[in-house]
């Protein structure tokens, strides 16, 4: 588990990173649009990712662990991203992103765990509800994204759709060959999941909030977007695709 750790970290801060900022430059993005390229790679894994690994067959708890620990890495390395790469390309406020990643990552696994070990009772009744709640809560921040950068996701065109798509395929793929000579067929798939799906809403409050310029949080809003499409559609081909019996 920790080599698979290693592997997940590797593919998320260095080879996606500098492959997301290739593609930008290969398709002529602006300084703006790739910063928010950028920033969506720097990000932690969405738990949506647990998700779409259970209806794939995976390792379920192969996935909760790498998505926990890219959530914990994010409190550390999107800030840092932001400072030493972002902040040569767009203005951005690096302490902002600290405080919000804070806030909006580590808080609620420490209410979380907190909750859980003094009133497991109360979280055991309100527990049923929460998937339904984090899908509507899911729907209304891809909403709310995708509204408010309406008109510069037209005006980018095609590019930035390419863009985007790439991004999160290049991430299932990096990770699954990554992983291929040495873990199972299932452990790759589940990797591949796990790395292409990204908490893009995450990165899209960040840029809203931290980052002068307004085209850096577009990337994220057609993020959301392709990340659901790239992840469900690797969940369904994994499940009608059964991997080897090599366990």
């Amino acid at each position: 588990l920790l080599l698979t750790t290693y592997y997940l970290l590797l593919t998320t801060y260095y080879l996606l990173l500098t492959t997301y900022y290739s593609v930008s430059k290969v398709l002529g993005l602006s300084s703006a649009l790739t910063a928010g390229m950028i920033l969506v790679g720097s990000i932690n894994g969405g738990q949506a990712s647990n998700l779409c690994t259970y209806i794939a067959r995976g390792d379920v708890a192969l996935s909760v662990l790498m998505t926990t620990v890219t959530t914990i890495g994010a409190i550390f390395m999107t800030p840092l991203i932001s400072k030493l790469l972002l902040g040569a390309i767009v203005p951005v406020d690096a302490v902002g992103v600290a405080v919000s990643t804070v806030q909006v990552v580590l808080l609620p696994i420490v209410i979380g765990m907190l909750a859980n070990a003094k009133f497991p009772k109360v979280v055991k009744k309100i527990e049923i509800f929460s998937p339904v709640v984090g899908v509507l809560c899911t729907c209304a921040l891809v909403g709310s994204a995708v509204a408010q950068c309406a008109e510069p996701i037209l005006a980018a065109g095609l590019t930035l759709q390419l863009a985007a798509a790439a991004l999160h395929i290049a991430g299932g793929l990096a990770a699954y060959f990554a992983c291929k000579p040495n873990y199972s067929e299932t452990t790759c798939r589940t990797v591949a999941i796990e790395t292409s799906m990204k908490s893009s809403a995450f990165g899209f409050l960040l840029a809203k909030l931290h980052f002068g310029m307004f085209l850096v949080r577009v990337p994220s809003a057609v993020s959301v977007v392709w990340m659901a499409l790239v992840g469900s559609s690797m969940a369904v081909a994994f499940r009608f695709l059964p991997a080897p019996a090599d366990e």
